[in-house]
């Protein structure tokens, strides 16, 4: 039963139902007496009307609610809007294993497993979200519900030729866009640092003499201090003056490097690969725990199943 009393100039309503408490401050004792009954219907009925609801408005809560309070949000909500325009017509107490499983399969041929495999995660989160804080789903319809098999670890690295090539249609003029996106990929190589990390890149959080460069904030969202070889010095000092140092956002730098890549005529390299070239070239002078401080890797077999490419006789050679 609802309470109601006066409460300064205007009137506070207070119910508890079913463990849930709530108060509020009304003008008038007729506003805080209809507040009060649709919230306790709410709280009575709140099965059936979670069953009511569609997909898509919870795809949209959690996007608004949820997703902005992470690093990603701006991935994730162009996932949840796909999500919702794919499986938002159905309602939340008629969703199945099934339905979960024929959208995975058509988002299959339409993207790479290791796409669908994150997408599904978090379809899985938000299913989490909706039962155990929300209280809007009895069961996880994802239950059973098979995630496409783990994509082998990509293996493509820079060839010199490749390099050589890019180089040359870049050009070595800094004061273009475009040379300074191929001059970012020469010193990622160098540095193992991913593209938005270069992008944001200061000069108040370089230096030169320490050989230092300051990431306040990464992709795991902690910060990282990353150690630069003579080289990667080298490819900064031409820069100094310009800040952020390379001056370039992540759009562009992107943009940029597939044309210099087209035109090269180079297949199938991404500039992400310059971070496998860095860090198989670090590799085979630190440890792997070392190695972890340097990329931000938090899981040590990815470092160590991945980069650490020597043979057995290499290993061998190292033994006596």
């Amino acid at each position: 039963m609802a309470s109601i009393t006066k409460h300064g100039k205007g009137w506070r309503a207070q119910i508890a139902r079913k463990g849930v408490r709530k108060s509020k401050v009304f003008p008038t004792r007729q506003a805080a007496k209809d507040w009060a009954a649709h919230e306790e219907y709410q709280i009575a009925n709140s099965r059936k009307i979670a069953a009511a609801m569609s997909l898509a408005d919870l795809l949209d809560r959690y996007a608004r609610e949820i997703s902005p309070a992470k690093r990603g949000h701006r991935w994730e909500a162009m996932r949840l809007a796909k999500m919702g325009r794919d499986l938002g017509h159905h309602r939340l107490g008629d969703l199945e294993p099934k339905h979960i499983a024929e959208w995975r399969d058509q988002r299959a041929r339409e993207v790479a497993p290791g796409s669908v495999r994150r997408e599904m995660g978090l379809l899985g989160a938000v299913f989490t979200q909706a039962r155990e804080e929300w209280g809007l789903m009895r069961d996880n319809p994802m239950t059973g519900v098979r995630k496409p098999q783990e994509p082998a670890p990509r293996d493509r690295l820079p060839t010199a030729a490749e390099i050589e090539a890019l180089a040359h249609v870049a050009g070595d003029d800094l004061s273009t866009a475009t040379g300074r996106a191929f001059h970012a990929f020469r010193f990622a190589c160098e540095t193992a640092m991913r593209a938005g990390e270069i992008c944001g890149l200061t000069w108040a959080n370089v230096d030169l003499e320490r050989r230092v460069a300051h990431l306040p904030m990464t992709k795991n969202g902690t910060a990282r201090d990353v150690p630069m070889t003579a080289a990667a010095v080298e490819l900064l000092r031409p820069l100094v003056g310009r800040d952020p140092v390379f001056g370039l956002s992540s759009a562009q730098l992107d943009a940029l490097f597939r044309k210099i890549k087209a035109k090269a005529m180079i297949k199938g390299l991404t500039f992400h690969d310059s971070r496998a070239y860095a860090l198989t070239a670090l590799a085979r002078k630190v440890d792997v725990l070392t190695l972890a401080k340097i990329s931000g890797h938090r899981d040590l077999r990815i470092l160590s199943n991945t980069y650490y490419r020597e043979s057995a006789e290499d290993i061998a050679q190292r033994l006596d």
